[in-house]
């Protein structure tokens, strides 16, 4: 390889603009992971009930299902920059009250409300995103730079629960709550130093005058997924793998008693997984768009493999080699259809279609972790993995059933597997 072919493979994809979009990200992700350790922490200090953490963890998702269509229509409607400023703002806003509850011992019914209350105010932020990054970086870089932000969001699953757990050991809930607050206002101030420009400014119809509501703005996205069969099949993807990480945010705990790593074993499954997806993301980066659907076939594979696997493995170590192989699995499907909405669907659609596939992923992490105590009741801990596993497989043949094709509608072209 050349010193240029290296020196490429080693430069950021995109400019300025993106690089800040990326330490925003990294600062304000970081920060959530230590808030959730923080706020459940707060609860379960507070009230003693494992009831109250599911529900103040539930509150805090239930906005995102709801309201994320809403999010998107916002994005295609107003300046991206300002709403994510304003997002991080607001949200810094609500961190200080929430550990206002945390500190003078406020009623403990404040925090799942409060914490509903950020989530609801960070629906704007990731077809703000999405879309803003579709105009920052060219189009045969895009799929390294969704692998840098889904790498991002891997490896603050590592870092940013660790930085909980050492703040809690220092300090209090409210202090942790109050870092996450200033990382909202540093996430907000990166964004902020972008000089305002076109890439920030609504779809072209907004541009033109155009003021469509919002139900009619959420059917045209609907109606631009629908149009996408290749990217509903890789969002499928990603939702399905959403499912699998719902149904382990429940059964790592067993597996990790199961392998003789005690309370401590679910945060080491968990950060395993980060870790491989942080390499996920990295080798996703260099799929070529001709592959996608055999990476996909691996990946899912890889992911039902895994899942099965953790439920006979006998010890803490290959238990975290399967973690890692899993994580890795886990986000090709989020690379790859992060990717492909921006080159399939029109710009003036794309905040307002993301908007409602974001929601289809969290969706799915509920769907999984409800489903999980049924699985493990009917069949036991092995068996409801196997049977997760199996249902990956199945599912991953029918939405690969045909090739998938990387080229924008109106110019489609057969693509090799």
């Amino acid at each position: 390889m050349t010193n240029s072919a290296v020196t490429h493979r080693l430069r950021l994809p995109g400019g300025r603009p993106f690089h800040l979009i990326l330490l925003s990200l990294a600062v304000s992700s970081c920060g959530d992971w230590l808030y959730n350790v923080a706020l459940l922490a707060f609860v379960f200090q507070r009230t003693g009930s494992a009831t109250w953490v599911a529900l103040t963890t539930a509150v805090r998702v239930v906005p995102v299902v709801v309201l994320g269509p809403i999010g998107g229509v916002l994005a295609d409607r107003y300046d991206r920059r300002r709403l994510i400023v304003a997002s991080g703002i607001a949200r810094a806003l609500t961190m200080v009250a929430l550990a206002a509850v945390a500190a003078l011992g406020f009623p403990v019914v404040l925090a799942p409300l409060i914490a509903a209350a950020a989530t609801a105010i960070s629906v704007v932020e990731p077809p703000c995103v999405a879309a803003s990054i579709a105009r920052f970086v060219e189009e045969p870089e895009m799929q390294r730079a969704q692998a840098l932000r889904a790498g991002i969001g891997q490896a603050a699953i590592v870092v940013g629960p660790a930085l909980g757990a050492v703040v809690l050991l220092a300090s209090t809930p409210a202090v942790a709550i109050l870092l996450n607050a200033l990382t909202f206002i540093v996430a907000a101030g990166a964004v902020g130093t972008i000089r305002p420009g076109p890439e920030f400014r609504p779809g072209a119809n907004e541009a033109d005058g155009e003021n469509p509501g919002v139900p009619a703005r959420i059917r045209a996205g609907a109606s631009a997924l629908r149009g996408a069969p290749s990217a509903i099949t890789l969002v499928a993807a990603d939702v399905l793998c959403s499912a699998v990480y719902g149904v382990l945010t429940v059964t790592l705990v067993l597996v990790g008693r199961k392998v003789g790593a005690g309370a401590g074993g679910y945060g080491l499954l968990l950060a395993a997984f980060g870790a491989g997806g942080v390499l996920g993301a990295a080798v996703t980066a260099r799929i070529a768009p001709g592959r996608w659907r055999r990476s996909v076939a691996v990946a899912l594979t890889l992911v039902a493999v895994t899942v099965a696997g953790l439920g006979v493995v006998p010890a803490l170590p290959l238990a975290l080699v399967l973690a890692f192989l899993g994580g890795g699995g886990m986000v090709v499907g989020e690379v790859l259809s992060e990717t492909a909405l921006p080159q399939l669907l029109d710009d003036e659609v794309l905040a307002t279609a993301y908007g409602l596939v974001v929601p289809a992923f969290v969706g799915g992490i509920v769907a999984g972790s409800l489903i999980a105590g049924p699985l493990l009741m009917l069949f036991g801990l092995t068996g409801a993995l196997a049977v997760v596993g199996l249902f990956v497989l199945v599912v991953a043949a029918l939405l690969l059933h045909r090739p998938l094709n990387p080229q924008p509608a109106g110019r489609e072209v057969p693509v090799p597997a």
